[in-house]
């Protein structure tokens, strides 16, 4: 679908739009769930936001239209000013993905109801974008979910490893972006990643999309 985003001007606008609100819902929901377990650290930096533009990443957002997978700009969080910082650690960075998925699932049965009752159609404007929309957040909920740095993963599997593996694990967090860069690079045609993430995608899309037009975008 990417290929065909440039010699379509608004399904380039309804791409970027899907975009913008699945990237601010994830990480206002980051930074949402760690104001309230006890850190104001993305609260000062003004991360508890639905206005885009303090989430964005320049090369996360750079990244979809490039090779079909992005990121936001990460919430910073003090594990310190937790309760529990290794438990509350693990909700925060899986609040993004979760956030994400729990919005694909409302949209998808709006867009059920709304077929069903004749309300739109797959074809209307209101259907094209409903699409797209359900498409990203579920991309970019199962993307997030890589444990490399600087993705949400990454800091899961910190919060979930026993004390005496953490510091090696975190140790790994300085080559998380070069690692990340290889896995997308496209080798013979597709990357790594894609080859790994598409089938977990894709079946997500088949259950939640009418018709099941799952599909990588």
């Amino acid at each position: 679908m990417i290929s065909n985003l440039f010699s379509n001007p608004l399904l380039l606008l309804i791409y970027i739009a899907a975009l913008l609100i699945a990237i601010t819902i994830h990480e206002f929901s980051h930074a949402y769930f760690a104001d309230r377990l006890g850190d104001p650290t993305p609260k000062l930096m003004g991360r508890i936001s639905l206005n885009p533009l303090v989430h964005l990443d320049p090369l996360g957002t750079l990244m979809p239209f490039l090779v079909g997978f992005g990121w936001g700009k990460p919430v910073q969080f003090d594990p310190f000013n937790l309760r529990n910082p290794k438990k509350d650690s693990v909700i925060i960075s899986l609040a993004g993905p979760a956030s994400n998925l729990i919005l694909a699932t409302i949209l998808s049965l709006i867009l059920r109801i709304s077929l069903q009752i004749g309300l739109i159609s797959q074809i209307s404007l209101i259907g094209l974008i409903f699409y797209p929309l359900i498409q990203l957040n579920v991309l970019l909920a199962i993307f997030n979910l890589i444990p490399i740095h600087p993705l949400d993963g990454f800091k899961v599997v910190a919060g979930l490893l026993p004390k005496q593996y953490y510091a090696s694990w975190m140790e790994l967090e300085r080559y998380g972006l070069l690692f990340l860069i290889i896995l997308l690079f496209p080798i013979f045609g597709s990357s790594p990643i894609s080859s790994i993430l598409s089938p977990i995608v894709n079946f997500i899309l088949s259950i939640l999309l009418p018709g099941g037009r799952g599909g990588v975008i």
